[in-house]
């Protein structure tokens, strides 16, 4: 009897046998295909990763590219604001040579006319005029002795002798501009004159009239100008002192067209205008 079960036993395992051994292929199987599914996976993770890494490092180039885009961008304008400082640098030197030259040519000027003027006015005393220079401008101060009666704006014959000497260099100085102060002391007037303001405006009106309409200066190079008792040269408080201060002063200076355009130039702005 256990002879049969032992043989029945037998027969049992060798049936299960060839079972057993494909459900362990299959199972091995099932195992290869879970680990090749796994690293597909896996692969197909890093592959999403690697595309990721690759858009970004095209992103990164592309700042990249831009920032040094933009770099030598800043460098070119920087360049050229450095050449365009470099040209304003240089119109400014420019500028301040020609300022030079003309403040020279200005100066040998009014050293010229200063010379030429008490040259032609030496023979007249120190009391009756003076001549000077005082800011960058020839003065020739007339006394009133020279020229006018007592309160009078009528220019006797010894001033008109003095007016058409200033008047010959004056017309051989075309590009000198003149200007005629009237200068009073401060003692009331009791002539026809309303006051000192009149009288001064008066007696310089009387000698422009004279450098124009008889000596022929040219009538756009010249202003009358009063200027009362306002300006002395002395005190008022003496009788030599009222006496100086009673005075014309004729003033001269050259023309400074050329000059003043040079000083209203602002050549950074142009420059600045042209970027």
């Amino acid at each position: 009897m256990k002879k049969n079960y032992s043989l029945l036993a037998c027969m049992l395992f060798l049936l299960l046998l060839p079972s057993c051994i494909s459900r362990k292929k299959y199972e091995a199987s099932l195992s290869r295909e879970q680990d090749l599914m796994a690293k597909n996976t896996q692969l197909s993770n890093d592959i999403t990763n690697l595309k990721g890494q690759i858009e970004g490092l095209q992103t990164d180039n592309a700042k990249l590219v831009k920032q040094i885009d933009d770099a030598m961008k800043r460098a070119s304008d920087a360049s050229g604001a450095a050449n365009m400082t470099q040209k304003q640098l240089e119109a400014e030197q420019k500028r301040l040579w020609d300022l030079r030259r003309l403040l020279d040519q200005q100066r040998q000027a009014v050293e010229n006319l200063h010379k030429k003027m008490s040259d032609a006015l030496g023979g007249f005393n120190s009391n009756e005029l003076q001549v000077f220079t005082k800011n960058g401008k020839v003065y020739v101060s007339l006394q009133e002795n020279l020229l006018f009666p007592s309160g009078s704006a009528v220019v006797n014959a010894k001033g008109k002798e003095a007016l058409g000497t200033l008047a010959q260099v004056l017309n051989i100085n075309p590009d000198i501009n003149v200007v005629v102060e009237g200068h009073t002391d401060s003692i009331p007037i009791r002539t026809k004159y309303e006051d000192n303001w009149a009288l001064s405006v008066a007696r310089a009106t009387a000698i422009v009239r004279l450098l124009t309409n008889t000596y022929k200066v040219d009538a756009t190079r010249v202003t009358a100008s009063g200027r009362s008792q306002y300006e002395p040269v002395d005190a008022n408080a003496t009788a030599e002192g009222r006496q100086r201060n009673r005075r014309t002063e004729i003033i001269l200076a050259p023309r400074l067209d050329e000059l003043m355009q040079l000083l209203q130039q602002s050549p950074v702005q142009d420059s600045v205008g042209t970027h």
